[in-house]
């Protein structure tokens, strides 16, 4: 099954093959990273800078050919290829910038996931993972690595209007954060991603509800809304998402969790 803007359809997954997979990131919070899937079933409308970018070098050229994921067929070859090489220089292998390891009722991708992490943990390779879907509860137990990954969902809101109508064929997000907690109350480490978090002249919204939903994690992760006309006009904004930034850092320090701040949302950035 697949999410288009017609709803859900039948389809068989398609796939690509790649010349290689492991590459170091340009952005200061990563490492290494890779992407073994072309596409997401998502179908986010914020809008999604990983489409948008797709769409204007020419690999992507619709947002229905965006929804419908093509697997990278060679991955766990690459892998092996790509491992011995970078091995002295990866701190941690992200999952991922541009697609998701857990696309929601995607199991093929969940599956390579899976043995990606399997993989890359068997090397005494960390994995910090990031999904818009469930993570399988199998997770806690693929191989005695496993506590030194960390697990991560995005959730920007706790309405669901909100999410069919920006992240439309994602998960729930209670299904998310119970699936989160439920990583949590196995021992690994867990965190949050609250980003790409909207104004209010998308959606008014307590941003204290949101970090109270998710207080039992290691580390959050707040961030603004870019790329979004709507957004952008808002009057206040850079006061808007100042006020949010203070709030997430009042709020991290009392429950003891992990900060980070991007460094683009309150001109400055707060490290881990």
């Amino acid at each position: 099954m697949v999410a288009t803007v017609k709803g859900m359809v039948d389809f068989k997954m398609k796939s690509i093959e790649r010349k290689s997979l492991l590459y170091k990131s340009k952005v200061k919070y990563a490492d290494f990273c890779l992407n073994h899937v072309e596409g997401c079933s998502h179908g986010c409308k914020y809008p999604c800078y990983a489409y948008m970018m797709k769409r204007r070098c020419g690999i992507i050229k619709t947002y229905e050919e965006w929804c419908q994921p093509k697997i990278v067929s060679n991955a766990l070859e690459l892998l092996d290829k790509e491992i011995p090489k970078y091995r002295n220089k990866i701190k941690y292998v992200h999952l991922c910038f541009s697609t998701d390891p857990f696309m929601y009722k995607q199991k093929q991708i969940g599956d390579l996931s899976l043995e990606i992490i399997d993989k890359l943990n068997a090397n005494n390779i960390r994995c910090t993972l990031l999904t818009k879907g469930v993570f399988p509860k199998e997770l806690y137990k693929i191989n005695d690595f496993s506590e030194n990954n960390e697990y991560g969902i995005t959730l920007v809101s706790l309405d669901e209007k909100f999410r069919e109508k920006f992240e439309p064929y994602s998960a729930n997000f209670k299904d998310r954060i119970d699936s989160l907690y439920y990583l949590h109350k196995k021992g690994l480490k867990t965190w949050v991603n609250i980003e790409p978090y909207p104004t209010p002249n998308i959606i008014r919204q307590d941003l204290i509800r949101i970090l109270e939903a998710v207080s039992f994690v290691d580390e959050i992760s707040f961030g603004r809304l870019n790329y979004n006309l709507k957004s952008s006009k808002f009057k206040y904004r850079k006061e808007f998402y100042n006020s949010l930034a203070a709030s997430v850092v009042k709020f991290c320090k009392k429950n003891k969790i992990s900060c980070h701040i991007k460094q683009e949302t309150s001109g400055h950035t707060i490290e881990r």
